[in-house]
């Protein structure tokens, strides 16, 4: 009977995304592109979040500077054609102080006044990051070097469940501390799948008067073993639930977008729930998806109900 009675009354709640007021506002994650085909895919995701009016869009930096001229590329383009405020990633990874200015310095000819400082991983995965001989060693050391070239503003990240090389989640919340005293502006975080996860690191990080926005990185997620993989190189649980929902959808692409924006939608809206109006999604260059789960929060074009 009471199982009866707590059904009733689901049943009677209004739907999650009914009558939201669109207040929200959302950044959007690409990587540069290898191949024109990849390029076409790239331009075609970020004119669609184009007229819905993003924060600001970023583009990634590959391991020892790998994709740094495609990185400069896709950034100005974005920012001269499209005309979105773009971020660039930059990293500690094999390069030199003398480098990594030379870098800032072209990024900000270019009109570029937002990078997200990262110290980054080794190219190998799981082996340990070694500094640059004569490069930065750290985030917070990159975050006062780039502002010593030039009035940037800075994001760097934050990680929810406890990056994998931090000695516990004190310690890793006192280095996220130390880049924001540095000078940074705001903080992303890591993916995660469970809203509280993310609501509990805010309120800790505010206990360790960390001031600035804390952004939750959003992956909607269409190949699980794709995404259980970035999971075990960050630290991030991946729950054994989201296997299930996506069993037997290996052949059903339509389907599985569905289900992809289905779960990542429920996150967003449980973390509305508990006050977040920020978002940034990692759209991995498609952006359907992240568009569809803003539409479902109330997003809506520029001219359109906002």
């Amino acid at each position: 009977m009471l199982d009866r009675v707590r059904e009733q009354r689901t049943a009677a709640e209004p739907s999650l995304f009914a009558s939201l007021p669109g207040d929200i506002s959302a950044s959007f994650e690409f990587f540069p592109p290898k191949t024109e085909r990849m390029e076409e895919q790239l331009w075609d995701a970020v004119l669609q979040v184009r007229d819905l009016r993003p924060a600001f869009v970023s583009v990634t930096y590959g391991a020892g500077g790998s994709t740094r001229e495609r990185t400069h590329n896709t950034v100005a383009r974005i920012i001269a054609e499209a005309g979105l405020p773009a971020a660039a990633h930059l990293t500690c990874v094999d390069a030199s102080r003398a480098e990594t200015r030379a870098v800032a310095e072209r990024y900000w000819s270019a009109g570029v006044r937002h990078i997200v400082a990262l110290r980054g991983d080794a190219g190998t995965p799981g082996a340990p990051f070694t500094p640059h001989p004569e490069g930065y060693a750290s985030a917070e050391e990159l975050v006062r070097g780039l502002l010593e070239v030039a009035p940037f503003e800075i994001t760097v990240a934050a990680y929810p469940e406890t990056h994998p090389d931090a000695v516990c989640a004190r310690s890793d919340l006192d280095n996220l501390k130390r880049k924001i005293d540095a000078g940074a502006t705001r903080a992303i975080t890591q993916f995660f799948f469970d809203a509280e996860t993310f609501l509990r690191f805010r309120d800790k990080a505010e206990e360790c008067c960390i001031g600035v926005p804390l952004i939750p990185g959003i992956l909607p997620v269409t190949n699980v073993a794709q995404a259980r993989r970035f999971a075990e190189q960050c630290g991030a649980h991946m729950p054994e639930w989201l296997d299930g929902l996506f069993d037997g959808l290996d052949e059903r692409p339509a389907a599985r977008q569905l289900v992809a924006a289905t779960v990542a939608a429920e996150l967003c809206r449980k973390l509305y729930a508990g006050g977040v109006r920020q978002f940034h999604f990692y759209t991995l260059n498609r952006a359907e998806l992240s568009y569809a789960i803003c539409h479902m929060l109330g997003m809506r074009p520029h001219g359109g109900r906002a």
